[in-house]
């Protein structure tokens, strides 16, 4: 399901999914609908299958990716916030918090983004330090990247890197204390793209 928020004239799209435990009223994501629109981009905000049909926990990483990319796909072909199929329209940045952030990454090739926005990433569940790290998905993105990561997450903080800005906000994992630096720090990144 997509929620859109329009903007009038629209400079680029960025369209943003949730994460694995939440949906999308999630502070953060709510924040930056809210700044990018009015920094007139248009907004959409995709709920994965899973959750619109009432389900809290998340299929497989591949299951999550298709049905992420047929909702980027329709929205191409409805000419959704400006979009349009090709090279014609306007940006498209994807993105998304947490596990949302994951499937913007390991899809941003097939989507067609031209960055991507990545709010609290989880580089590697807490106290598990046995388990794989998962920068080499943002790594894999292939485009700009933008990171936008709590101090205190448990998750960790990624690192910076070529093409990829992290920016370190007051907050955990949630990114609820400061949502005001998490939007302007999305809209400052998706500057370029004026």
């Amino acid at each position: 399901m997509a929620h859109v928020h329009a903007a009038t004239g629209p400079r680029g799209v960025l369209v943003l999914g949730h994460g694995a435990g939440g949906g999308v009223g999630a502070p953060d994501l709510v924040a930056v609908t809210s700044a990018g629109v009015e920094a007139g981009w248009s907004v959409v905000l995709v709920e994965q299958p899973y959750r619109a049909a009432g389900r809290r926990v998340p299929p497989r990483a591949p299951v999550l990716d298709e049905a992420w990319c047929d909702v980027v796909r329709l929205l191409r072909e409805e000419g959704i916030g400006g979009l349009a199929d090709g090279t014609e329209g306007v940006p498209l940045v994807t993105g998304g918090r947490s596990a949302g952030a994951r499937v913007a990454c390991r899809t941003a090739s097939v989507t067609g983004a031209v960055g991507v926005v990545a709010l609290a990433f989880p580089t590697r569940p807490p106290g598990r330090a046995d388990r794989p790290s998962r920068v080499p998905e943002l790594e894999a993105a292939g485009v700009p990247l933008l990171v936008v990561q709590g101090a205190t997450d448990p998750y960790g903080i990624p690192p910076a890197g070529p093409g990829r800005d992290v920016r370190v906000v007051t907050g955990d994992h949630g990114l609820k204390k400061d949502v005001a630096a998490v939007a302007d720090a999305v809209v400052g990144w998706l500057a370029r793209w004026a």
